[in-house]
């Protein structure tokens, strides 16, 4: 069964070009081109990505993203043209997955697509045999959830990768560039903010389900480790 990618652009030309490129890829594609048609699709027919441009008719692509990440986390690439706010759209305030920048290449968009879609392809599930010391948290690389003291905890594509790599080697210090490297393997300029602003959110959400209790330390002047 072919994947589905829903196309969120007003640019007839452009969604055009991006659909033919995607549908050549193998991947079945929807065009979106107003902002408050989206949330409805997606809920009435989630997509398995969505390539969602930020200025938008109706509804701007970072008010979309808000709306989705409080009940879904389908991967999302932002598109955006305005570079200035790349730290907000990789997840210091909406959660997006990735982004590309205009103008791009329609090959760059399948490029990411593949590489996102990657991250949420089923794997072995991750258990606790890492963490032997304690059954408190274990991940499922199949759904990208977490389970921490029984409860699951839902994680979007980049909390998840940041969590597992702190959790597979418990005690190691991972400088923020390392976990840059990690999540953005194609060496993009993001600052430090960005993995900051994704610890932040990963560390509410396991306090939410282990609140007497820190996993994620801060180690001042180098990084974080994961420590039961």
């Amino acid at each position: 069964m072919s994947l589905k990618i829903l196309i969120v652009e007003d640019e007839p030309k452009l969604a055009a070009i991006e659909q033919d490129y995607l549908t050549q890829s193998g991947y079945e594609t929807t065009i979106i081109d107003n902002g408050l048609d989206v949330l409805p699709y997606v809920q009435s027919t989630p997509p398995d990505l969505i390539l969602l441009d930020l200025m938008l008719p109706g509804k701007d692509g970072m008010e979309i993203c808000k709306e989705i990440r409080q009940f879904s986390n389908i991967p999302i690439i932002m598109i955006t043209a305005r570079v200035e706010e790349i730290d907000r759209l990789l997840g210091l305030e909406l959660g997006a997955d990735d982004y590309i920048c205009k103008p791009f290449s329609p090959r760059e968009v399948v490029a990411r697509t593949k590489a996102v879609l990657r991250r949420f392809q089923p794997h072995v599930a991750v258990t606790s045999e890492k963490s032997s010391e304690s059954n408190l948290v274990t991940l499922d690389e199949r759904k990208y959830k977490a389970h921490v003291n029984d409860q699951e905890v839902s994680l979007t594509a980049v909390e998840f990768q940041l969590l597992n790599k702190l959790y597979s080697e418990p005690g190691r210090i991972y400088s923020r560039a390392q976990l840059m490297d990690y999540i953005y393997s194609d060496h993009r300029i993001v600052s430090d903010r960005t993995i900051d602003s994704h610890i932040k959110k990963i560390r509410k959400k396991l306090i939410d389900a282990l609140p007497e209790q820190e996993l994620i330390h801060s180690v001042y002047g180098v990084g974080y480790k994961f420590e039961i």
